[in-house]
C-alpha cells in the first residue's frame, strides 16, 4: 500500500495599513472570499471615522460619536485586527516596523495610510495654525473656539471673536458652513449677537471651487455674502504668526497685511502620509504614482490606495483628486486584484468614473454635480443628497448596523 502525504495548505498574508475609507473596502472585499489566506488590518485607532465629516466635529454641529464607528464591528472571519502605529515599510523584506508589536510580514500589502496636513514650507501654519486631520485634531478646534468664546466675555477683546479659515477649498467651505450654523451657539457663550462673531475665508486663488460651474459658485458665494462670511480671495498667505495671519495684500511679494484673531484653522492642503517618504517610495508629497492595477511601479504584490496613491485621470492627464469616492473605489479594486493574484490570475487594470461632487454649507445648505451626467444640484435637495451620500459610504463601509445607528436621516431640518 502507498501512502501519501498530505498536501500542506500554504495560507499567504494578506496586510492592509489603515483603516479609512480604501482600506476598509479593501478588508470587506477580501472578507466576502474565503481561501488561504490571513488578514491582519493595522491602525492607530480602534474606530473608523467618516473624514469628510470632520468640519462638523470641528465646528461642533456634530458629535464625534456620529461619525466614528469601532473596527471590531466589521473585523470578520480570519481577520486579526492591530491598533497600533505604523513605522516603516521594508518592501525587500516585506516587512511592517509597528512601533509597539513585533514586525509584520506579508505576502500582499494594500497600503491605505491616509493624510496628513500640507503647510507649503508657508513658516508658522504648523505651529501658530490648528490642522484639522483628523478626530482628534477636530475635537480641539471645537474646544479652542468654545475657549476664545468664554475669553470674550472676560476680556471683550474682539480678537476672540474672530474665526479665520485658511483655505476655500472644498473642506475650507464645508468648515465655513458648519461655523455659520454654529455661530448663535458661540454667540451665547460669548455673550454677543451672532453677526459679531466675525468669520473669515482666507484664499490665494482668485475664486474658490474651480471644480463646479458659475451657477453652483455663485449659489455658494451669495449664501456666504448673506452669512456675512468675510471671504478673501486672491489672498496669498505668507506666514502664520501667533494669532495672526500674514497675507499678500497686493501685486508684489512685499505687499503684505495681517489679519488678526484668536482662531485660525488651516485647511490649504493635504499630502499622504510621511510614512510613504520614510519607506523610499518613489513618491511626491506622501503619494506614488501607481501602475494601472493599483500596484507600485516596483513591487507587484503592494498595492497603495486612497491618499498615498496618485492615479492618472487619462483624459486631464492630471491625476484624479483624492477623495472618498476615489478611496473607496481603489480598495475595493485592490481587495478583488489580490483575490485574482492569490488564484494565480493577473491584476485588471483600475477604471474610474466619478459620481459626482456635492459640497455642503450647513446642515440644509449644499450644492454640486450629481450621477455620470454630473448634473448640477443646489439647495435642500442638494443637502439630501449628501446625506445619502453618507449613508452609501457607511453601508459599503460598516454595512446596515453602522448606517441604521450613525445614518444621516435628519432629512427636514
Amino acid at each position: 500500500m502507498i501512502f501519501r502525504r498530505k498536501k500542506e495548505r500554504i495560507v499567504k498574508e494578506v496586510t492592509i495599513l489603515g483603516a479609512g475609507y480604501a482600506g476598509l473596502r479593501a478588508l470587506r472585499a477580501l472578507q466576502e472570499k474565503q481561501g488561504s489566506f490571513h488578514i491582519t488590518l493595522v491602525d492607530q485607532n480602534d474606530y473608523h471615522y467618516e473624514a469628510t465629516c470632520l468640519h462638523e466635529v470641528a465646528a461642533g454641529t456634530q458629535p464625534k460619536e456620529k461619525i466614528t464607528f469601532p473596527i471590531k464591528d466589521v473585523v470578520k472571519g480570519s481577520t486579526t485586527f492591530i491598533q497600533d502605529c505604523v513605522q516603516a515599510i521594508d518592501t525587500e523584506k516585506q516587512e511592517i516596523t509597528l512601533a509597539n508589536n513585533a514586525p509584520l510580514h506579508y505576502d500582499y500589502l494594500i497600503v491605505s495610510l491616509g493624510f496628513r496636513s500640507e503647510t507649503f514650507g508657508i513658516p508658522g501654519a504648523k505651529e501658530d495654525a490648528l490642522q484639522m486631520v483628523n478626530i482628534e485634531t477636530a475635537e480641539k478646534i471645537h474646544q479652542h473656539i468654545l475657549a476664545m468664546m468664554a475669553k470674550y466675555k472676560e476680556t471683550k477683546d474682539k480678537n476672540y471673536l474672530k474665526l479665520v479659515v485658511c483655505g476655500a477649498g472644498f473642506t475650507g467651505i464645508e468648515l465655513v458652513g458648519s461655523l455659520v450654523e454654529a455661530r448663535p451657539r458661540y454667540a451665547k457663550i460669548a455673550g454677543v449677537q451672532p453677526e459679531e462673531i466675525e468669520i473669515y475665508c482666507v484664499e490665494a486663488a482668485p475664486s474658490i471651487l474651480p471644480m463646479f460651474n458659475d451657477d453652483l459658485t455663485n449659489y455658494c458665494l451669495s449664501y456666504l455674502d448673506k452669512w456675512q462670511v468675510k471671504l478673501m480671495t486672491g489672498k496669498a498667505i505668507k506666514a502664520i504668526k501667533p494669532n495672526t495671519v500674514v497675507y499678500q495684500d497686493g501685486k508684489e511679494d512685499t505687499d503684505l497685511a495681517e489679519l488678526q484673531a484668536a482662531t485660525i484653522i488651516w485647511t490649504t492642503g493635504v499630502s499622504g502620509s510621511e510614512v510613504i517618504t520614510k519607506s523610499g517610495f518613489s513618491e511626491r508629497r506622501g503619494r506614488v504614482m501607481v501602475n494601472e492595477d493599483l500596484t507600485d511601479p516596483n513591487h507587484a504584490n503592494v498595492y497603495l490606495i486612497g491618499d498615498v496613491s496618485a492615479v492618472m485621470d487619462k483624459e486631464s492627464n492630471r491625476p484624479y483628486p483624492t477623495t472618498a469616492q476615489i478611496a473607496t473605489k481603489m480598495g475595493a479594486h485592490a481587495g478583488e486584484n489580490i483575490l485574482r493574484q492569490l488564484a494565480g490570475q493577473a491584476p485588471t487594470p483600475f477604471t474610474y468614473q466619478s459620481q459626482g461632487s456635492v459640497a455642503s454649507i450647513g446642515n440644509t445648505h449644499a450644492f454640486g454635480v450629481v450621477g455620470k451626467g454630473s448634473k448640477p444640484m443646489k439647495g435642500y435637495p442638494a443637502s439630501v443628497v449628501k446625506k445619502m451620500i453618507e449613508n452609501k459610504s457607511l453601508l459599503e463601509l460598516g454595512g446596515f448596523k453602522e448606517v441604521m445607528a450613525k445614518g444621516r436621516f435628519d432629512l427636514y431640518h
